[in-house]
Order: structure tokens, then sequence, then C-alpha cells
């Protein structure tokens, strides 16, 4: 007997197996879709399901899991956006990232509203997923291309153009650098813990998906248009309309003032002549157009072409914020030009940015120390703002030629490689990932979050939501080792939320809104309180399969230098280890944890409907 439709949804998972080239299709049932959503939480439990103890990320039995969410594939803007899952080689835990562009929506136009591969093929493949199918496609003749070589050739070898979206790895992939990413839709990046490097292991080289007929059914398309066009107007005002206008990089000058752009590897919180790297100043001075992801009015994604210095006449993706930080700041790099090359670089290799910075960083810190010299680094300068000797680098990680080989397990690893003072210069969590693009000694809240995340990069704190719209006091002191661990397990699991949706973060500022519109996609009833929950249940999910994984307490906070104290700048003196017991612990209680060993208690789980987990622990 056939069953309705499931609103806001296509009710269908594909499942991938190279070992054996087969596929097969599972069917979900509503209530299932309504506990997990889509995204995060959906993938976390395939992930805890599939993936047991014992299975490393490079395993053919680990899985490479691919979700979208009830907002992919409509009108509303940034609805191309989907989430990758795996045990991710930079933490051997859980990762969980999102990547933007076309392939959340052509995934659920082509009928299915995730992917979960495991296996590993015997040759070089790659997937094309059209009409409902799958074909697997020899890939022998890409091996060695870049992430967009890769993605124009097969757009040409397919003859679909636009109607195709293609995901692919580069030599950084192919080559199992630990932070390789997932990179497609000419620059879009599914980057954090390694899933690039996931994917290599199983000898895939990219995915393909074709902009089929197949539309999801929503439940009152009339409200969601409405909904949508007020989410959008609602973004561009966010910020002051700076987003809208300049970009994520015009955060730059913002937090250049605040303190938390990363300066030369933490050394100082000072920086002078930066006006280049913003985005006013490559707007307004180097030729750009919009590069809109999917229905996507917002258009903060440009394309550029540098029209001054040694890069003049150089097209490529407009730098992020976290690229500008990282090849402007963090790196010394002071010609826009540079950092639109150095971006654009790490896209093909097929490198996460910020992993990649941190670890440029730290050489450089160390060559300028003599930690490091010309016969460690293959003959390269390494000084602070070489911009030729950077790209050659990038090139030796991603093919994991020298010196880059070292490089290539992530700035943590070859940091305790190298040894002495140099491993006390490196930023890291001691679960093995770096943070984002910040310097986060100016805000501790996302410091707590990136070492105790389970996801390999925050996962509480990038959000809108704030605690006066869930009644509670705001917070006054942000360096309080009470008040900054209450507002962040307060406002935990929204991030997650959205995360489940398959929709661009960008996008969706206003957090009533966007509950209306899950409303509006599926028929169900949300609130915040609901909302949080399916983001809790997700983090709890992971949290629970990285404990079973090896995830220990004294591995949860930061390196020497990451926790060290600002010498300088807007947040000098701010001393964040002599209380960091004391926010863990204060973080652990709020969110439900036992304060020792930071598992969830069986009363949280029983809460979160994740009862079945208590026995596990």
């Amino acid at each position: 007997m056939n069953r309705g439709p499931i609103f806001g949804y296509m009710g269908k998972i594909l499942r991938v197996d190279l070992s054996e080239k087969r596929i097969w299709k599972d069917e979900l049932d509503e209530g299932t879709y309504k506990k997990y959503i889509g995204g995060v939480s959906l993938g976390a439990k395939s992930l805890y399901e599939e993936v047991p103890p014992g299975v490393e990320w490079s395993s053919p039995e680990n899985r490479l899991i691919l979700m979208t969410g009830p907002f992919a594939g409509t009108r509303i803007s940034g609805s191309g956006t989907f989430c990758a899952l795996s045990k991710g080689p930079m933490t051997n835990m859980g990762a969980s990232t999102q990547a933007n562009g076309f392939f959340g929506a052509f995934l659920r136009f082509s009928g299915f509203d995730g992917l979960i591969i495991h296996g590993r093929a015997s040759s070089p493949t790659y997937l094309f997923i059209h009409d409902g199918e799958v074909e697997f496609k020899d890939a022998t003749h890409l091996m060695g291309n870049d992430t967009l070589e890769t993605e124009e050739a097969i757009k040409k070898e397919l003859n679909m153009g636009r109607k195709l979206s293609v995901y692919a790895i580069g030599p950084a992939g192919e080559n199992l650098v630990r932070f390789a990413a997932l990179v497609g839709d000419g620059g879009h990046v599914a980057a954090h813990n390694g899933l690039g490097a996931v994917m290599g292991s199983k000898n895939l080289k990219a995915i393909a998906v074709h902009c089929g007929s197949l539309r999801p059914p929503i439940k009152d398309k009339e409200r969601i248009l409405i909904l949508s066009k007020k989410l959008l107007e609602d973004a561009k005002r966010f910020n002051n309309g700076r987003l809208y206008k300049w970009g994520t990089n015009n955060l730059f000058r913002i937090a250049a003032k605040a303190g938390w752009l990363p300066i030369k590897n933490y050394t100082t919180n000072i920086i002078e002549d930066y006006e280049k790297l913003t985005g006013e100043y490559m707007r307004t001075h180097f030729e750009t157009n919009a590069k809109p992801c999917w229905a996507c009015g917002l258009r903060h994604v440009h394309h550029v072409r540098v029209t001054e210095g040694p890069y003049e006449g150089l097209e490529a993706e407009e730098p992020e914020y976290e690229c500008a930080a990282a090849w402007g700041a963090l790196t010394a790099h002071k010609e826009p030009g540079t950092v639109v090359m150095l971006s654009n670089m790490t896209d093909r290799m097929g490198l996460d940015v910020n992993e990649s910075g941190w670890t440029i960083a730290w050489v450089m810190e160390c060559f300028e120390k003599g930690l490091l010299t010309k016969k460690d680094t293959d003959g390269l300068e390494m000084i602070w703002g070489n911009a030729e000797a950077t790209r050659k680098m990038l090139q030796k990680i991603a093919n994991r030629e020298g010196f880059g080989d070292i490089l290539a397990e992530g700035v943590k690893r070859a940091s305790e490689h190298i040894g002495g003072e140099a491993a006390q210069l490196a930023v890291y969590t001691h679960k093995g990932n770096t943070p984002r693009g910040h310097d986060h000694r100016a805000r501790w809240s996302e410091l707590i979050d990136t070492c105790l995340s389970d996801t390999g990069t925050i996962e509480s704190t990038a959000g809108p939501l704030r605690p006066d719209l869930l009644g509670e006091p705001p917070v006054e002191n942000h360096f309080s080792p009470k008040e900054v661990p209450r507002n962040m397990a307060l406002v935990s699991g929204w991030v997650q939320f959205t995360d489940c949706l398959g929709v661009c973060q960008m996008c969706i500022k206003n957090p009533f809104m966007t509950i209306e519109c899950v409303e509006a996609a599926t028929g169900w009833e949300m609130d915040l309180k609901r909302a949080i929950a399916v983001g809790k249940r997700a983090i709890n999910q992971l949290r629970v399969f990285n404990i079973k994984h090896g995830l220990k307490r004294d591995s949860e906070r930061p390196s020497s230098r990451y926790g060290s104290t600002p010498v300088d700048g807007p947040v000098k003196g701010k001393e964040i280890m002599p209380v960091w017991d004391d926010l863990v612990r204060n973080y652990y209680t709020h969110m439900g944890w036992d304060v020792v060993s930071g598992k969830p208690l069986p009363e949280t789980l029983r809460a979160l409907g994740l009862e079945h987990l208590i026995a596990e622990l």
C-alpha cells in the first residue's frame, strides 16, 4: 500500500556500497523525520548506528553521510545546503560540517533526502545521481586534478552544465591529507575534520547530482513563499546591511577592532594597515559579480577579478572572512590579491582553509624563531607574508611531498613531531582540530565550544539566538566562568537545529520566522523549545558516539598557545586557563552531563528521547 506524502520530505535515503557497486533506498517514516528533522541530527543517528568503535576513519566501513532537510530545494534563500558527517581524521571522532551551493537542492530533486556511502571502490570512481538512480563512473582520468578541474571535466563529460552539482576532492583528498575538504559548485566547501580524506580513502573522486524534476511536497506553499521573502529581507538588514553589501568579510574590520582577529599565530592582537584586506575594499576595488547559491537573494557569494598588485588578472571566488583571516592577518599577507590567490589555491587543492592557515602560521613563527630552517622546509623561505612560499607549501601539503607530508597531518601532529619549543607555539585543541578564523581568547564562548564540541568545529555559538529570547537574562560579562557556560548551554542546540534544515545560516537570522517556515513546510507544530531539543538531540547523540570512540575529558582543552593570555590589544591580560576547569564543570552541569566524565546523564538522554543510549554509557 502506498503511503501518503510526508510534507517537507522526499521520504527516501539513498544508500551506496562502493565495494559491491550496489545501491538501495531506505524509506523513513514520519516519526523519524519529526524526531530528527534532517541534516546533522538525522546524520548523527545514522553515524552512531552504523560506525561502531574500532572502525577507523579510513576504514571502508566508515560512513560518508550527506543529509539535507525540509528547506532544501524550496524557495527559501540559500536552500541548496547539505550537512556532511563521518568519523573524521582530525579527531578520529565525529565530524559534522556544512556546505552551500546547489547540491542539497539537486539531491532532493533526484528523489532523496540524504546519501549514505560506505565501502571502497576497487578503482577511482565518481557517482552520477539522476532520476532516482546512481551510475558508477570511472574517474581514473580525473585523478590528480584539482577540485575545479574535476567539476568542469565532469560537467563537460555528462553534458549537463548548470543542471549538475558536483562535489569533489582535490589532490589533498586523494593523498589522505587529514584536513582535506569536499569542494563543489565553484568553490563551496564542506571543510571541517577532514571529510575529503574520508572520501579519498573510499577511492571516490566526486559526486555529481542532476537537477531532476522531482520536488518535495510542501504543506503550505503560499505561507512558505511569504515567509521566505520576509526571511530574505531580514537577512539583508542583518548587521546594518553589512553582510548583504560587503559579504562575510565585512567582519574583518569588526574583528580587528574587537580583538578577535587572529594575527600572526596569536603573537599579537594588534594589526595595522589592514584596510585592503576588508570586504569593503575588495568589493570597491576589484571587479565582482554575484554568484548566488540555490534560490538565494542574499547573494553574499561573489566572483572576483583582481585588478591590482602581483596577482592582477586572477579570477576566482571572492574570499570569505575566514579566508581573509587565514591568508591575511594570521599569516601576515598584506595584498588583497594574495588573499584571493591563496584562497583559490586552498579550495582547488581541496584543503580546509582554517587548518591550512594555522599550520602555515605555525611554520612561519617557527621559521622566524629559528626552530625551523630552509633545510627543514625544503628550501622555502617561510617568513611572514611570503605568498609564493606559502603557495608552494600548500601544494606540497596537498601532494604530501617533502616537509608537506609532515604538515599534512595537521598542526597538532606536526608540532608534536617537531617537538621542543616549536610544540608550544601551535594553536589547536587536544582532540586534534584547530579553531575557526578567530582569536578565541577574546571570545571565550567559542574557545569553550571549540574544545568541547563533538563535531570537530564549533557547534553552539554561531547563531542569532540570545538568552533574552528564551526569557533569560542577557550575558553581562563575556569573561565570566559562570555566565559564559550558562549562556552557552541555554542556546546550545539552536545552531544544530538550523543545520538540520538544509539552508545557509546566513539566510535565517530570525529564529521565530525560521520556526514558522518549518511549520509551513511540514505541517508540524514547532517552537523554540522543540527546536532546541532537536539540536540537543544531535549534540548528545554525537557525544555518546565520541565517548564510545575514545573521548576523554582531558582532551577537551586548548593547546598552550590556544589558551594563552593576550599580551596586547583590547583583551590584554584576559586569562582563561586559571578558570578553565570551572568553565568546563559549569558547562557540563548546565548541559546535563556528569561533571567528572562529561557523559550525558541518564535523565538528560531520557528527556531527549535517547533513552536507548543510556545502557551504552
